[in-house]
């Protein structure tokens, strides 16, 4: 297998499937590079529950073999991986920080103090700090500044949007990623890496909910004026609906997914009356046949739910009013025909259904779909990592194969950068 210092990986370990995608990095624009997608990977989900590693070994086995299936289409090899994580147990809050201008006028070297302040959080011993995402300014009280570099003043104020995770779920996914025979660079919150794939900067500008629909739960993430306000996660997500057609069809969970596959749709008012829908069933059943419009019914309800549920976070969350560029759907459970019209009518606002392709090159069409762009998100996230090192260190690129002592001291201005994408 070849090797090239410009290769990245993503891996997404989701509660149905564990996704892998490797890249190559092609474009120096630092914030908007271009990825070649090389090598996809996918294998079934073993080990997981609701987003957490609940057997390691079951884990390590799903997360091998999606690599190795990324590597061998790639015929490249990786050893370090960007993985996502998510779950109930992320938590968020807002900290500020004060540092006083040195010089005549704000440098960076005074955003980094202030900036530092406002990481300095004390946070229990259960719990890792993952994400540090300034927010907005404030100089001399004058508040809202974006950029105070160059400002004139006296006292800086940074608020900041600190995320963090349970220490036992990221030591346990870091686990079965190092038994796999890799290594994690870094562990990034899910639905911000899907953001990068799929929101535009004008969306998040104006104001946009991100609903990421997992086969265990749905995670919430809502932009306004270019930063991200608010993270939530949702206990539901694909496999409620199917458990739903099991009890409502009585037939398997097998046949449920492939009827869900099939014939569904989540919006009730787009299914034909006439259709007629022939059920698999037993010598005991005999024939049955449904109309359509029950399997429709049953998935309208569950999703709908769903949708009242991120309705509700995002309006305690005070930015339901702010939402001008509407709401974005994406994951596994969004190919669902009807997803985006059942989300305008729960929102009362436009929807869309959100696939990553921008920036993308090689096999784009491979990773077309929404369940991929959280994957992708996380090869683009790493691309930024190799775009900016090679920008800073004035083209020389930085090894994804491993860390290296220029990664380190590039880390944590590398990391704070980033954050103008979240």
């Amino acid at each position: 297998m070849s090797k090239n210092e410009n290769f990245v990986a993503g891996l997404d370990i989701g509660s149905a499937k564990t996704t892998a995608v490797i890249a190559e990095v092609v474009g120096d624009l630092p914030k908007h590079p271009t990825v070649k997608i090389l090598g996809v990977g996918q294998a079934k989900t073993t080990g997981l529950r609701r987003n957490v590693v609940a057997d390691i070994e079951e884990s390590t086995r799903s997360i091998r073999k999606a690599l190795e299936d990324a590597e061998r289409m790639a015929g490249v090899k990786v050893t370090t991986v960007y993985a996502g994580i998510a779950g109930e147990h992320v938590q968020a809050m807002t900290s500020t920080g004060i540092a006083s201008v040195t010089g005549s006028e704000i440098s960076r070297a005074d955003i980094d103090r202030a900036n530092a302040v406002a990481r300095a959080q004390p946070i229990s011993q259960d719990r890792e700090l993952i994400h540090a995402i300034p927010q907005e300014y404030a100089v001399d009280k004058n508040i809202g500044v974006r950029d105070p570099i160059g400002m004139i003043g006296t006292r800086l104020e940074t608020e900041m949007y600190l995320v963090t995770i349970g220490s036992s779920p990221a030591m346990n996914l870091r686990k079965a990623v190092e038994r796999a025979g890799y290594k994690v660079g870094e562990l990034v919150l899910e639905p911000l890496a899907s953001a990068l794939a799929v929101l535009t900067d004008d969306e998040k500008e104006l104001g946009v909910c991100l609903v990421e629909m997992g086969a265990g739960t749905t995670d919430v993430a809502v932009f306004h004026e270019g930063k991200i306000r608010h993270l939530g996660t949702i206990g539901l997500g694909g496999v409620n609906v199917t458990a739903d057609i099991v009890h409502g069809l009585g037939v398997t969970q097998a046949d449920a997914e492939k009827i869900k596959e099939q014939y569904g749709c989540v919006y009730e008012p787009m299914v034909d009356r006439a259709d007629v829908i022939h059920l698999p069933s037993t010598v005991a059943q005999g024939d049955r046949q449904i109309p359509r419009e029950l399997l429709a019914h049953i998935m309208h309800q569950r999703t709908s739910e769903v949708f009242e549920m991120v309705c509700r976070e995002v309006q305690q969350a005070g930015y339901i009013k702010k939402l001008a560029a509407g709401v974005v759907v994406t994951g596994g459970a969004a190919a669902q025909p009807g997803t985006a019209e059942l989300a305008s009518d729960v929102f009362g606002t436009g929807a869309r259904i959100g696939l990553p392709g921008e920036f993308l090159g090689g096999l784009a069409d491979n990773v077309a779909h929404a369940r991929f762009s959280t994957v992708v998100g996380l090869v683009q996230y790493g691309a930024h990592r190799v775009a900016l090192g090679g920008a800073m260190s004035k083209g020389r690129r930085i090894s994804m194969s491993g860390a290296t002592p220029s990664m380190d001291k590039l880390g944590q201005r590398v990391k704070t950068w980033l954050q103008d994408f979240f």
